[in-house]
């Protein structure tokens, strides 16, 4: 029968399914050898051989509607699955220390990669009296995507949050240690479901409140995928998602004198010209050559080192044709 997975504990899952909560691992067969299987995570739905008595067996990931992964922060291990089968991501900064455009470009970078919608959520806005700054900086950093600013301690902003938490629909929680997300959780169930922890005073950071990704259901029917958080967020695939991210950078592509430009020294760049011109703004072409460097280091170390080296060759073949074809003949 299809079960969703609410929770991942090691070699043990959380299940929801027709007969309500269960647990679940894997039949090692199918997963472990040699079965080709991929590993469910969070928000997957699978199939299952249900055992009223003990522990399911999963026996099937079915087809992924959207997926969100990073690079694993432990080395050597490539792709870490985060969640699954969502609608919405909700990327959290507080409007405190916490607060990086930077960090919001890589989260929205990955949303976009996901196949669902990025929608930012600017938390503990009693903390301030005028968040204009943070409110402009972050629309820079993420053209087209829906910003809120709320309060889960006051609940200002959280009817807006409504439009997004329909029944049937899931939102995944993205964000760093300390930026609320178990405290919206609360507020938006109305209940305390998930423990808090109060941040440092020095840093703004904190502890991680959430140890593990997990799937809750809310009254209203909606569906919340909270995450712990997140001090590292490596690129991984994202081919989709940087065109959607830096759409205001990837509409100058194409229009350079060179077809494998990398916007930085060539000449003829139209990228470039448009940072001269001020249509463009040089940190967010930074952000963007930063992140697509990083996905293709990650992809491929080998590769990537080879491209490199390949390219500065090319780039001084290029320079002493320019400098012949300008009569400047040094050798």
């Amino acid at each position: 029968m299809p079960a969703r997975i609410t929770a991942v504990h090691r070699e043990r899952y959380g299940l929801v399914c027709e007969y309500g909560p269960a647990h679940g691992r894997l039949k090692t067969g199918v997963y472990y050898a040699g079965g080709g299987e991929v590993f469910p995570t969070t928000g997957d739905f699978v199939l299952i051989n249900h055992n009223p008595g003990s522990d399911s067996l999963i026996i099937k990931t079915l087809p992924r509607r959207t997926f969100f992964s990073r690079r694993d922060p432990t080395p050597g291990r490539g792709e870490q699955a985060v969640a699954a089968n969502f609608d919405w991501v909700f990327i959290m900064q507080s409007l405190n220390l916490d607060f990086n455009p930077r960090r919001l470009e890589r989260y929205v970078t990955l949303a976009r990669q996901s196949g669902a919608q990025p929608v930012i959520i600017l938390t503990k806005a009693d903390l301030t009296d005028d968040y204009g700054e943070q409110l402009r900086a972050a629309q820079k950093a993420a053209p087209g995507v829906n910003i809120h600013a709320v309060s889960a301690l006051r609940g200002a902003g959280l009817g807006a949050l409504g439009d997004y938490l329909k029944p049937r629909k899931t939102a995944v929680f993205l964000g760093s240690s300390g930026v609320g997300k178990s405290s919206l959780l609360n507020a938006l169930a109305g209940r305390a479901i998930m423990a808090t922890n109060t941040v440092r005073e020095d840093d703004d950071r904190g502890r991680h409140t959430t140890a593990h990704r997990q799937l809750i259901m809310l009254d209203c029917g909606a569906m919340i995928i909270d995450t712990p958080g997140m001090r590292e967020l490596g690129m991984w695939d994202v081919s989709e998602g940087l065109g959607g991210a830096f759409g205001d950078v990837e509409q100058y592509l194409g229009s350079c004198r060179f077809s494998d430009c990398r916007h930085q020294t060539e000449p003829g760049c139209a990228v470039k010209a448009a940072v001269e011109s001020g249509e463009l703004s040089p940190e967010r072409l930074d952000s963007y050559l930063n992140l697509k460097n990083e996905a293709r280091y990650s992809d491929d170390r080998g590769a990537y080192l080879r491209e490199k080296q390949q390219r500065h060759k090319s780039i001084a073949v290029r320079g002493r044709q320019l400098k012949k074809k300008d009569g400047f003949d040094y050798d």
